[in-house]
């Protein structure tokens, strides 16, 4: 089992010093949340909270994801950092890939790359592209990524892009894991099609277990056998040991962990050193703990 700590909605300043605690406790990553515009005026629903209502996100300080990550992998050595997930089909595929693959490259191969498909067309709408058909959108972007990446020549004609053969460089020196988000059947199923794991995004545990029987039913489907597949949950069950090996038996191959409920309006209160003294005690407790 490998360990992520998420800490999103919080002060900017605090991102460098908890991801520094993060790999001195012996985390294997940090996860890094993607957030573009917040409209004044929506009737979109958030799909991963209870009431839909996404307001405590208004004020919220968030750092552009890729920028962001650039910062705290010039401050760590080792850790890995881990999109959570970036909106994938609102951006221009060519420019994410050259994004993509500078910060691989310059972090010795420190990024997995969680992708999605924004809930919100007010990011579409936002960034002028069309929300018809983003499933589709998501696709050709993720092969240009895997494409593009390489540091080879690449050509893609597909409905939504046409790129002529190009290449950018540097490439990244290893694969890119790319690492779809999503509870739709269709997400899980881009997950194994295209991806090389999948990303939860929390909720109720017996709704956990429905994904993760569905998501072995879809790579048993498409005779995917893959060793290094990846499998990041968040679930209660990665505050005990015990609940640690219930999620390996699952396939769970990454626990998102957290110390905080961050779905609350107005600022982030809690104290920076409260924060690492939480996620240090849960390094003593459970990451020392677990046979890697």
């Amino acid at each position: 089992m490998r360990f992520s700590f998420a800490e999103g909605m919080t002060k900017a300043e605090y991102y460098a010093p908890l991801a520094q605690a993060c790999e001195a406790a012996g985390y294997t990553s940090m996860t890094i949340a993607d957030s573009l515009i917040f409209p004044k005026e929506s009737d979109s629903k958030y799909p991963y909270t209870d009431t839909g209502d996404r307001h405590f996100l208004d004020g919220k300080e968030f750092i552009e994801t890729m920028i962001l990550c650039a910062h705290l992998f010039a401050v760590t050595e080792t850790l890995r950092l881990t999109p959570f997930v970036l909106k994938l089909p609102i951006r221009p595929p060519v420019l994410t890939a050259k994004q993509a693959s500078s910060l691989a490259f310059l972090s010795g191969n420190r990024l997995g790359l969680g992708v999605g498909i924004s809930p919100w067309p007010e990011d579409f709408d936002a960034l002028g592209v069309d929300w018809a058909r983003r499933g589709k959108r998501m696709d050709e972007c993720m092969d240009i990524l895997r494409g593009l990446t390489t540091g080879e020549y690449f050509e893609y004609h597909g409905e939504f892009y046409d790129i002529e053969p190009l290449k950018q460089c540097p490439g990244a020196t290893e694969k890119i894991p790319l690492l779809v988000g999503g509870h739709a059947d269709a997400a899980l199923r881009r997950a194994v099609r295209k991806g090389d794991g999948w990303m939860h995004a929390g909720g109720d545990p017996e709704e956990l277990d429905r994904l993760l029987v569905r998501l072995a039913e879809i790579r048993k489907e498409e005779g995917d056998t893959r060793d290094d597949f990846e499998i990041h949950v968040i679930s209660y069950d990665a505050y005990t040991l015990d609940g640690i090996k219930r999620l390996e038996d699952k396939g769970v191959t990454d626990a998102i962990v957290g110390f905080r409920v961050p779905y609350i309006m107005g600022p982030d209160t809690e104290p920076l050193q409260t924060k690492i003294d939480n996620l240090n005690r849960y390094a003593e407790d459970i990451i020392s703990k677990v046979s890697l």
